[in-house]
């Protein structure tokens, strides 16, 4: 087998316009987020998109920045999990090495944040099943370039310090699953199968849905959740409506705890610590210095921060004592 090496890269853009030889999508038996503005733009019906398994190529240009689109029928959102984005990113290889044998960069986007997944950990999910095809020989043989696209600058940071954590010249190389230099040996990439995420605990993390509360959970709350090795889960930016209600239900149901953001004294934030309550799932309140409380938690221990160095800070001392 002729051995190639695939650059990996993170690429700040609007994956409506950038241009690319071939857009990877899915398709959850619903479309939603750049799937959904996708499929709108080309005028795609829902009768046509594949069900789980099956895949569906069509032509974007000139309608969008992406010659080609390939849909990826995959599991309905509740159900597409860690396991599901790595084995998506596995056929998004294989599929294209049938269907576009001859394309030199693929582009991706980030899949299971803001459905409730962990940013890092769908990541390495991802990146795994992308090793796996690769080292494997599962791809197109042309394939030079596999380009993350992700409109967000924060988000596109965080998962370029992630990749070069993970693999530090972004480079795979085909028919070397067990051959890395020990440097770049890395579970979760270079041996999916030694990490299951389904097995692994999550904390679930009630903040309300703005921009501002950003950084207090990615630098204040996850660093702190994942440091006791639990994953990181929160519903983000999303209607509570239908299927939603119900993975929110089922995720802070499963979580090890919650981890309750009670600035602001935001509606939803407070029907979920109620219904986490309501389940027996411990549950850490924390709110800023200057939030005046509702009554129905006044009594309860409530971790006040005037930082975000002070929430993790605190939070890290208040998760090692629940545990």
């Amino acid at each position: 087998m002729r051995e190639y090496e695939v650059l990996v890269d993170i690429e700040v853009a609007d994956a409506l316009h950038r241009p690319a030889e071939v857009l990877v999508l899915k398709h959850a038996q619903e479309l939603y987020g750049v799937d959904l503005m996708v499929a709108r733009k080309l005028g795609i019906t829902p009768q046509i998109l594949p069900a789980i398994g099956n895949h569906l190529l069509v032509d974007g240009a000139p309608v969008i920045g992406a010659r080609r689109v390939l849909f990826l029928g995959v599991q309905p959102l509740g159900l597409f999990d860690y396991e599901g984005i790595r084995e998506f990113a596995q056929r998004a290889l294989i599929v294209s090495t049938l269907a576009t044998p001859e394309v030199r960069e693929i582009c991706l986007t980030l899949h299971g944040v803001g459905f409730g997944l962990d940013e890092a950990e769908a990541f390495e999910a991802e990146l795994a099943g992308l090793f796996e095809a690769i080292s494997k020989g599962g791809s197109p043989r042309n394939l030079e370039r596999i380009t993350f696209i992700e409109l967000d600058p924060r988000r596109a940071e965080r998962l370029s310090h992630l990749l070069v954590r993970l693999i530090p010249n972004r480079k795979i190389t085909s028919g070397r699953a067990n051959s890395q230099p020990a440097s770049n040996r890395q579970p979760a990439v270079n041996n999916p199968g030694e990490r299951a995420s389904a097995a692994k605990d999550h904390a679930f993390i009630a903040m309300p849905f703005s921009d501002a509360f950003d950084d207090l959970f990615h630098y204040g709350m996850a660093p702190a959740i994942r440091s006791a090795g639990l994953l990181c889960e929160r519903m983000d930016k999303i209607k509570f409506t239908g299927d939603i209600v119900v993975q929110m239900k089922n995720r802070i149901g499963d979580a090890r705890f919650m981890v309750a953001d009670l600035s602001g004294t935001n509606p939803n934030v407070y029907l979920e610590v109620g219904y986490a309550w309501g389940r027996g799932v411990p549950t850490i309140l924390v709110c800023d210095a200057d939030t005046k409380l509702e009554f129905d938690v006044r009594s309860h221990k409530c971790i006040r921060y005037t930082s975000i160095r002070d929430l993790e800070s605190k939070l890290r001392a208040e998760i090692d004592h629940l545990l």
